[in-house]
């Protein structure tokens, strides 16, 4: 066979073998995935910027599972009249794939009560806890920053 069938038999090969991973690539990009947010600031525009993501992601993945576990100096993220993004966590509590839950270690140092929350808001036991569980059934983990 001449060397230029050769190379043209190659390239083709070479060329169904990049077509059969990219097709891999995209059908992976489709798969449902489980995402925990950490929260533990009581800085502003942390809580936007994990409001932001949350609902980014909730849109594009709705087959997807989102938790925001926040506790420490998160606490006012979830008082209706302390948050700056109150409106939106009710909002996105409501839906089916995204959950808010806030620790009760935090709650008691704070004196705040579940009556106290954000409708939707739920709580844990523990928030560290909480993310830990959810690593060891295989979440992936988003530690919420600010710059």
């Amino acid at each position: 066979m001449p060397a230029d069938k050769i190379n043209i038999i190659e390239m083709k090969r070479f060329l169904v073998l990049i077509a059969l991973l990219m097709g891999g690539w995209v059908f992976a990009q489709e798969e449902p995935v489980k995402i925990v947010f950490d929260v533990t600031t009581d800085d502003e525009g942390t809580h936007k910027s994990a409001i932001r993501h949350v609902k980014f992601m909730s849109d594009a993945y709705p087959d997807s599972e989102f938790e925001v576990v926040m506790y420490s100096s998160a606490m006012n993220m979830v008082l209706p009249d302390k948050s700056v993004v109150a409106e939106e966590v009710a909002d996105l509590a409501k839906l089916e794939n995204v959950k808010f839950v806030i620790c009760e270690g935090t709650m008691k140092r704070h004196g705040v009560k579940k009556e106290d929350l954000i409708e939707g808001v739920q709580t844990v036991p523990d928030g560290i806890l909480e993310i830990i569980t959810k690593q060891a059934e295989g979440w992936g983990y988003i530690k919420e920053a600010h710059n």
